[in-house]
């Protein structure tokens, strides 16, 4: 209602829905939707994974949004400008993406939740923080870049071998992404060895990460319509209950690293 003031989460109310401090003006209440994360490398099928969750999740009636990086209106198109010129600081790119990620939660994810959409997310804070940890930016202070980041309902975690996923991106598009190969790092001179290795720093980074905060681990080399029928009962909980209890079995787990040796 008009004038109605905005509710003040308490400090465990915060935890529950945070990493850390709730965002100014956030009020638990007015959220009825679900948040559902898909991380994982290039070539892993979190694409694949995504459309087909979004197409079961409308044919049974429910509003969906989709968000991913460099989606934001405000930085999204200058990220992938800076991207293309290879051109940019690895604390610049890190400062940018946290800017792109907070500007949609304002302005897709929050708005979306209010509505009880459910919001499918193509990636979220867990590769931004292992991409700037493996670049060698401080795990404290990017940790803390995302404290006020919602915790997701579900997060799955499509686990390839980086072999795998080098093999499947080439098939696809004849070509690796600078750096997603890790290019900017000079791991190596040659593109196959530059992105395995890359990509087995970015693996271990999740796999402790997937322990800390209760990742759904799902084997990125099965089928596809293996991984679905893997993922379809989780699913089917987070958008078949109420927020309270959705709250019950989310993926709470720890809050991102603070003076810790890992996220």
């Amino acid at each position: 209602m008009p004038g109605t003031a905005t509710k003040t989460p308490t400090d465990e109310e915060a935890s529950q829905y945070f990493y850390g401090e709730a965002l100014v003006g956030f009020d638990p209440s007015e959220i009825t939707g679900s948040l559902i994360v898909i991380e994982g490398m290039d070539g892993s099928g979190r694409s694949t994974q995504i459309a087909l969750l979004q197409e079961w999740l409308e044919s049974e009636g429910f509003a969906v949004q989709t968000s991913g990086l460099r989606r934001s209106n405000l930085v999204g198109r200058d990220i992938d400008e800076l991207l293309a010129k290879n051109a940019v600081t690895r604390l610049t790119l890190s400062l940018m993406y946290a800017t792109d990620f907070f500007d949609q939660v304002e302005h897709r994810i929050l708005p979306a939740l209010r509505a009880g959409t459910v919001v499918l997310a193509d990636r979220f804070i867990f590769t931004l923080i292992a991409r700037g940890v493996v670049r060698g930016i401080n795990r404290d202070y990017i940790s803390g870049l995302y404290a006020m980041a919602l915790r997701p309902h579900l997060t799955f975690w499509l686990n390839v071998h980086p072999e795998t996923a080098f093999a499947r991106e080439f098939k696809k598009a004849q070509a690796i992404s600078y750096w997603e190969a890790g290019r900017d790092m000079s791991l190596s001179h040659d593109l196959y060895w530059s992105f395995i290795r890359y990509q087995t720093m970015i693996k271990r980074e999740f796999e402790v990460m997937a322990k800390r905060h209760n990742f759904i681990e799902l084997d990125g080399e099965a089928s596809v319509p293996s991984v679905q029928q893997a993922t379809a009962p989780a699913h089917r909980r987070a958008v078949g209950h109420s927020r309270h209890e959705i709250y019950s079995f989310r993926c709470t787990g720890a809050p991102l690293a603070v003076n810790s040796a890992h996220v």
